[in-house]
C-alpha cells in the first residue's frame, strides 16, 4: 500500500486530501509544516509527498530542497499561486508537479496515481515507449525491433524524457543532471538536441512527441 505525506498547516486541506487518498486505499501521514514533515520522516518513509508552498516554520519549497537531497519520490506541490515564477521555482527545486488551489480532489488523486506510476517506469533501465525500446545499462534502443545508434547525450535526455512522461525539465535542469554542475556551455545546446530528437523520432511513427513548455522547458508526451 503506498504511503502518502500530506504537508499543509490548513486542517481542512489535509481532511479533504487524505479522505480522499484513503478512499483510494493509500495509507496517509499528516504533517503541519516542513519541519514536523522531515521529524515525521524518521520513522517512515512515504512513496509520495503532496506539499502546500506557504506554511510556517519551514515553507514548502525549504521542504522541497530538504526533501530533495535525501530521498527519491515524486514531489507535488500544493498552492494557491500559479504564476509561471512559483511554477519554475518548484520546478527547479525538484518538484515533479503543481496544482493550484482550489482544486477538484479527483483530479489530484489522478495525478497522484500518474506521479506513482512514473516514477516506478524510472526506476527500471528499461523503458518502452512508443515503438522504441531503451537500455540504459547498455544505451541499446531498438524501434520496432531494429536497433538505432543515437549520440550518447542524446540517448540520456530521450531516456531521461522517457522514463517521466508529462514531466516537465527546465532546461537547467537537463543541463545539471546530464552534462554536469560543471557545464559551462551554452544552455541552448539543450534545445539542439532536442531539436535532433524531433528530428529523428516524428510522433506519426512513434506515437510520441516533446513538447516546449514556453518559459519552463520540455516534456514527453504520449500520444493518446
Amino acid at each position: 500500500m503506498p504511503k502518502i505525506l500530506v504537508v499543509d498547516d490548513d486542517p481542512n486541506i489535509r481532511e479533504l486530501v487524505s479522505l480522499f487518498l484513503r478512499r483510494e486505499g493509500y495509507e496517509v501521514i499528516e504533517a503541519t509544516n516542513g519541519e514536523d514533515a522531515l521529524t515525521r520522516l524518521e520513522a517512515v518513509k512515504p512513496d509520495l509527498a503532496v506539499i502546500d508552498v506557504m506554511m510556517p516554520k519551514m515553507d514548502g519549497w525549504a521542504l522541497c530542497s530538504a526533501l530533495r537531497e535525501s530521498f527519491d519520490m515524486p514531489l507535488l506541490m500544493l498552492t494557491a499561486k500559479g504564476e509561471t515564477a512559483h511554477k519554475v521555482k518548484g520546478f527547479e527545486l525538484g518538484a515533479d508537479d503543481y496544482v493550484v488551489k482550489p482544486f477538484d480532489p479527483p483530479e489530484l488523486i489522478v495525478r497522484i496515481k500518474a506521479l506513482l506510476k512514473r516514477y516506478r517506469i524510472a526506476s527500471s533501465q528499461v523503458v518502452e515507449l512508443g515503438g522504441l525500446s531503451m537500455n540504459r545499462s547498455d544505451f541499446q534502443l531498438a524501434a520496432n525491433g531494429e536497433k538505432i545508434l543515437l549520440p550518447p547525450k542524446e540517448f540520456e535526455l530521450l531516456f531521461k524524457l522517457a522514463s517521466y512522461p508529462g514531466k516537465t525539465f527546465t532546461r537547467e535542469h537537463l543541463i545539471e543532471q546530464l552534462w554536469g554542475m560543471n557545464y559551462e556551455g551554452d544552455e541552448r545546446t539543450v534545445d539542439v538536441h532536442i531539436k535532433r530528437l524531433r528530428e529523428r523520432f516524428p510522433e506519426e511513427d512513434f506515437g510520441f512527441h516533446i513538447v516546449t513548455i514556453r518559459g519552463l522547458g520540455y516534456r514527453l508526451e504520449e500520444r493518446a
